[in-house]
């Protein structure tokens, strides 16, 4: 298998060089977080008032954690740390939940983050023989500019086409023969069910490889995705905060998602106790960005479950890898007492190959007790005039989740397309307990 680099130098740096870099980074970082409203008021508070505090990496725990909601509190201009005039680009998140987060770039935080998708996408072997067709919303989703840019600056040829309308994402993909994708792993799985109703057949494209994110999704979807597509498919995670995609990307060997850790220090912490948690096991993702000016984040709680991958790659980069991420700490239902992450059903029905391309997972009351109920569509084999082979692989949906997730599930089997689709991130968990 072969090794592919954008910046050799900074992706195999050894690891006395990362922890160098980063404790540059994140000097100049705070010295420039103190000029926002938010950390010139909060980091006093800790001790810090200078860059100067700051003597080893080890400081970095006497730094305060932000919050999504601290963004939100001090939206819009709270945590910028320049001058407005300096800002090239402004980022924000849909705000559904209330007042949306906001980020903001000048032009050379823009050259960074450009160079680091570029770091990512080489090192899985694309390059400028690569047409790319990015089917990630465009706009304020950071999601599907800044591929955008890092494909673009790696000398591919993008094709901007955003995302929905499936008829044309399979005439583009067959016209203009795109060889590379990046879309939601719902997505895919979506597009994957219209191509026979549409009449493309798979050996009407030329694609080899995909970039799928901005949804947690198990390693059985991404098997199930590379089986059906017969491509190559690598996880991506990033989130607006920090820049959006590419803060941690797979490289060729798909054994975690490396960290680039001259522009990112991650942490993983117990959620509960705000310590960190043995090498290897899960916790909550914290992450300081070292090279925004715009705007610097310091320890900021993502939500997202994970964990340090021990060991280093093949692949010789020794920037730290995570694993995929599990769920987020806020997702977890309590089902009559028991913890259960979305991602283990999905784990469990996306290893049958009965199971279809979509699934929807609903909480209810049911009296005093609570119900889980798990609707999957099925392939189009599985429905037959006889209702014994549904009863029996309903059966086993239910047994093997029981045995995941230790509670019994009412499984629901749909016939495929007839659950709802989302062209942007899948909505897979609907909670109506507080309705």
């Amino acid at each position: 298998m072969g090794i592919n680099y954008y910046n050799k130098k900074v992706e195999c740096a050894s690891r006395e060089e990362l922890d160098s870099i980063q404790l540059e980074g994140l000097k100049r970082a705070v010295e420039l977080a103190l000029n926002s409203d938010y950390y010139g008021k909060k980091l006093p508070e800790s001790g810090i008032t200078s860059s100067d505090d700051i003597k080893s990496l080890d400081d970095l725990k006497r730094l305060p954690f932000t919050k999504k909601n601290d963004l939100r509190d001090s939206y819009p201009y709270g945590f910028l740390a320049v001058d407005r005039s300096d800002v090239v680009r402004m980022h924000a998140s849909s705000g559904t939940t209330g007042t949306p987060t906001t980020i903001y770039l000048t032009a050379e935080d823009l050259d960074r983050s450009t160079e680091i998708l570029c770091r990512s996408l080489a090192g899985t072997g694309a390059s400028s023989e690569d047409v790319f067709q990015n089917m990630m919303t465009y706009g304020l989703f950071t999601g599907g500019i800044m591929l955008h840019y890092g494909a673009e600056k790696l000398g591919m040829m993008v094709i901007p086409v955003s995302s929905g309308n499936t008829a044309r994402q399979f005439k583009m993909m067959k016209d203009f023969q795109t060889t590379a994708i990046h879309a939601t792993p719902s997505y895919m799985l979506y597009l994957y069910s219209k191509m026979e109703e549409l009449g493309i057949k798979r050996s009407d494209l030329a694609l080899k490889r995909g970039y799928v994110g901005a949804e947690p999704h198990s390693e059985d979807v991404r098997k199930k995705i590379e089986n059906l597509w017969d491509i190559d498919i690598y996880n991506c995670y990033g989130l607006s905060e920090m820049n959006g995609p590419g803060l941690a990307f797979e490289c060729s060997y798909k054994d975690g998602l490396h960290v680039w850790e001259d522009s990112y220090i991650p942490e993983i912490i117990n959620p509960d106790t705000l310590e960190p948690v043995k090498e290897g096991e899960y916790g909550e993702l914290v992450l300081t960005i070292l090279h925004r000016d715009a705007m610097p984040i310091l320890r900021y709680r993502t939500r997202d479950l994970t964990r340090f991958i021990p060991g280093k790659c093949r692949c010789g980069r020794l920037h730290r890898r995570i694993d995929r991420i599990k769920g987020r700490s806020d997702d977890m239902l309590i089902i009559n007492g028991v913890n259960v992450f979305p991602s283990q059903i999905e784990e469990v029905i996306m290893r049958m190959p009965e199971v279809g391309t979509n699934y929807l997972i609903i909480a209810q009351k049911s009296g005093p007790l609570d119900k889980l109920i798990v609707k999957t569509e099925v392939t189009k084999d599985v429905i037959t005039d006889d209702t014994r082979d549904l009863y029996s692989l309903k059966a086993r949906i239910a047994e093997n989740l029981k045995t995941s997730i230790f509670i019994n599930p009412v499984v629901e089997l749909h016939e495929q397309g007839s659950l709802p689709v989302s062209e942007g991130k899948a909505k897979r968990v609907i909670d109506e307990r507080n309705e």
